[in-house]
């Protein structure tokens, strides 16, 4: 038995925790790629394909999970370009197996075009839009990114253990 915390999380277990949602899947799934997380695509007969997102288990509290949807849903509703979560009953953070997971609209993404004036532009208001929304409230349950937690003591760190010439 492994200790790596995806070790029991099968395509099985996928596909299952998938149709927890009231879908049935047609067994077609494809790994994508993601740095801290495992997200699938996942085919389903009644919404064709979707991306189940399953986080790493005791990386996020459920608290931050909900919160980071609430904000993802927050700029769908205000027609900022974003893949929002899927709700069901008002939830959009599922349990299956001992893994969390959520449900989005598969959606594939584009380069975008940093060449063409126009193109930045429109990413400008884009990020100043998403501004205004996260600034009309604060993250309770996020981490702050501070130079002290995420510059100097990982670099003391290091350092202190010989990790660098």
């Amino acid at each position: 038995m492994s200790d790596h915390p995806y070790a029991a999380l099968t395509p099985d277990v996928i596909l299952d925790a998938v149709e927890t949602f009231g879908v049935r899947c047609t067994g077609a799934l494809q790994p994508l790629n993601s740095y801290e997380n495992r997200v699938y695509r996942v085919e389903t007969e009644e919404h064709g394909l979707l991306a189940a997102k399953f986080y790493r288990p005791g990386r996020w509290t459920n608290e931050t999970i909900r919160e980071e949807h609430a904000f993802a849903l927050e700029l769908a509703a205000q027609e900022i370009p974003v893949v929002a979560p899927l709700a069901k009953d008002g939830e959009t953070l599922f349990t299956h197996a001992g893994f969390r997971f959520a449900l989005f609209p598969w959606q594939p993404g584009r380069v975008s075009e940093l060449n063409s004036r126009e193109e930045r532009e429109v990413l400008g208001r884009y990020l100043g839009r998403l501004h205004r929304v996260g600034r009309a409230r604060r993250f309770a349950h996020r981490p702050a990114l501070t130079v002290q937690d995420f510059g100097r003591e990982p670099a003391d760190f290091l350092l202190a253990n010989n990790f660098l010439p």
